[in-house]
């Protein structure tokens, strides 16, 4: 089923968080994202359309777009890859399940995807991986995450040949905001990038299917949208 629309763009769906807000004269529950996402997928030539985590008509939902974005967000339940919760561990259960649900069937029907931050997570551990809960525990670092909505920046090196090398070069400049990381990979996938204490910051599978994810948050890089173009394009060609 094809789901472009008739002028060529892809449908590029975008994954968004479901939280408490408060704006104009209402203060409410909301599915929101922020606008960045939304502008680079723009700028990157394709039609952005939010998904709320609200349904399980997870085939039906990857039916009508052409890629996905998993964005950033809360953390991985830790029973989802065998672990007790640690006290700085805050989850989303519900939005788990749509996460998970939407990344399965979006590699049944090969979609292209790309995970940023917590999506990179929820490719990892969909595929067996298990994460470091607790950053600053594991490095004596808070490199990744200085402060409370501070990202971190940083240098990411990037693996020769590698599908995030050929898009970005051989290193790319980061803003970086995780308290969590890669700890076993899953499986089918390679790392391909990694930040100046070892931390995993990129993952892709191999071969021709789209499916990349990284660590850091490219979409505050609204002048730099090439991960965008490449999974428009990817999105494109799969179309």
């Amino acid at each position: 089923m094809a789901s472009s629309a008739s002028d060529g763009r892809p449908v590029i769906g975008l994954t968004t968080y479901l939280e408490p807000a408060k704006f104009l004269v209402w203060e409410t529950e909301v599915a929101l994202l922020h606008r960045v996402y939304v502008e680079c997928v723009v700028a990157a030539g394709g039609i952005p359309v939010l998904l709320p985590p609200m349904s399980d008509a997870y085939d039906r939902l990857m039916s009508t777009v052409d890629g996905l974005v998993l964005t950033g967000g809360a953390d991985v339940e830790p029973e989802r890859y065998g672990q007790t919760q640690h006290p700085k561990t805050y989850v989303r259960p519900q939005r788990d399940a749509f996460e998970f649900g939407l990344f399965d069937a979006a590699r049944r029907q090969r979609k292209p995807v790309l995970g940023v931050c917590r999506g990179l997570q929820v490719i990892s551990v969909a595929l067996g991986g298990t994460l470091v809960q607790h950053l600053p525990e594991a490095r004596e670092s808070t490199e990744h995450q200085p402060a409370p909505a501070t990202f971190g920046q940083g240098v990411v090196t990037l693996a020769d040949g590698s599908r995030a090398a050929r898009i970005l070069g051989p290193e790319t400049k980061t803003l970086c905001y995780h308290h969590q990381a890669i700890d076993r990979l899953g499986d089918g996938l390679d790392p391909v990038g990694w930040s100046a204490d070892g931390t995993i910051e990129a993952a892709e599978a191999p071969g021709e299917d789209f499916l990349l994810g990284v660590q850091w948050h490219p979409e505050q890089h609204t002048d730099d949208v090439r991960l965008f173009q490449a999974l428009v394009a990817a999105s494109k060609e799969r179309a």
